[in-house]
């Protein structure tokens, strides 16, 4: 049970085949199984769960339908505000914090009727794309447990993986959504900014960062976008349109459909086994009636601009925190906030605007790109980032997640989906970017690919 896919167990649950128990039951026990292996979710709320299914239950016999979630076993971030459960942030300042409201996704969720079994690991304050932390350790590959599961939504992409859950919320700034899917042959999607609202008392105007959903399939990342998505007055960039937008159909006839192919979006290293798995994509695209085009692009001028803007962020979020209590990781990213001068955002702005402006003419000519999500494949879980890609060293932490914040800058809605695994089993994925506000078109397109090569239906062996 606990690998159907949301969307089936929902059609379950309506049809009175299963109850909101049955289904949770069925988690929580998959949850002891595999959990001690992969360590995805670090707090667990089992009897609280309990006790929200057999509402959920009564509310089904009264012929009550709370939302599009209604009884989904679910997880959040351990990023993301729980109401009465432990959040962390990854961070031993926050050990043990337990907020008073939910984060605006979390209630929005629980608003739609999902049950939450907890929270997924993520390292602290989601600094680095591998989740690994100073109070819960490391989140392990379900697929090869000895190599990393990603980040910075790490554990809710092993936890949907092994079945631990029936969605997962995560967030994204240099590829936390994008890339722990791909290394875990999960789905999901950054959205464009403002579609899932994350108001801030700081940095209200950061559009960088954004909040999004995780799932096994498109048609279920879209399902929870039906219950996220929407606007909040909060959130001074926040989309008007409901989630209701994300509730039609996702076949789409690819005939004619224009699609961009970046192998490497202008000259980044990319390692050989993932290069050889993403070129397979542009092939089953075209076989599909797409019209698939190679193309040069260019996003070299994303790198200082999220740079700055990211070393900004972090001086104006976690400057104030006892930098001697933080991991080296978030000292790191402060100390260059720091150092960001007025000119450094004037330029910053300049070429992410250019950026904008270039991509607003791609977009005229194609409907979508696509690129590999992540540069590598699943590396080894002591490492504490890649260091080098195929013999070429790179300067620092973030510089191998280049191919996904190239991306974040784009103020565009981008999805990770399954492609393949290299000759080792280890899972790759594909990056499907469209142009802004078309976040339902790439899910569309991400449903379509899925379908057709089946990647996604391939389990970890726990």
């Amino acid at each position: 049970m606990h690998y159907l896919t949301a969307t089936e167990m929902i059609e379950l649950l309506r049809t009175g085949q299963i109850s909101a128990v049955e289904l949770l039951d069925a988690h929580l026990r998959r949850i002891e199984e595999v959990n001690p292996k992969v360590n995805a979710i670090v707090t667990l709320v089992a009897e609280r769960a309990r006790r929200e299914a057999e509402e959920a239950d009564r509310d089904l016999a009264r012929g009550r339908w709370r939302g599009p979630l209604h009884g989904l076993p679910v997880a959040h971030k351990d990023l993301a505000d729980t109401a009465g459960i432990r959040t962390t942030y990854g961070s031993p300042i926050f050990a043990d914090h337990v907020p008073v409201a939910d984060a605006p996704i979390v209630r929005r969720m629980r608003e739609a009727g999902a049950i939450t079994v907890g929270k997924t690991n993520t390292p602290e304050f989601g600094t680095g794309s591998h989740t690994v932390n100073e109070i819960f350790g490391a989140t392990r590959n379900p697929y090869d447990l000895s190599r990393s599961a990603g980040g910075s939504s790490g554990g809710a992409a092993a936890a949907l993986a092994t079945g631990m859950v029936a969605l997962a919320d995560g967030s994204d700034m240099g590829g936390s959504l994008r890339n722990p899917a791909s290394f875990c042959n999960v789905a999901g999607l950054r959205p464009t900014p403002g579609r899932v609202p994350s108001p801030s008392p700081v940095a209200a105007w950061f559009t960088l960062g954004v909040p999004g959903p995780m799932a096994r399939t498109a048609q279920d990342l879209a399902l929870l976008m039906s219950a996220v998505a929407g606007f909040d007055a909060a959130s001074p960039f926040s989309i008007t349109e409901s989630g209701s937008a994300f509730t039609g159909p996702l076949d789409l006839d690819l005939t004619g459909v224009r699609i961009a192919w970046s192998p490497d979006l202008g000259g980044l290293p990319i390692d050989t086994e993932t290069a050889k798995v993403t070129a397979d994509a542009p092939a089953a695209l075209a076989e599909l009636g797409a019209r698939v085009e190679r193309v040069d692009l260019n996003l070299s001028a994303a790198e200082d601009s999220f740079r700055i803007h990211r070393a900004w962020y972090y001086a104006l979020s976690y400057g104030d925190l006892p930098q001697e209590s933080l991991g080296a990781n978030v000292r790191w990213n402060v100390e260059r906030g720091r150092e960001v001068t007025g000119a450094d955002l004037a330029r910053a702005e300049r070429l992410r605007s250019g950026l904008y402006r270039r991509m607003s003419s791609f977009f005229d000519t194609y409907d979508f790109l696509i690129a590999p999500v992540s540069q590598v494949p699943p590396f080894p879980v002591e490492a504490p980032y890649v260091s080098e890609i195929n013999g070429e060293a790179l300067p620092d932490y973030l510089a191998w997640m280049r191919s996904a914040y190239w991306i974040s800058v784009l103020h565009a809605p981008a999805a990770s989906v399954p492609c393949g695994f290299t000759s080792g089993g280890l899972p790759v994925g594909v990056q499907i970017v469209g142009r802004p506000f078309a976040d339902m078109a790439v899910l569309r397109l991400a449903h379509v690919f899925e379908r057709a090569t089946g990647h996604g239906s391939h389990r970890p062996p726990l």
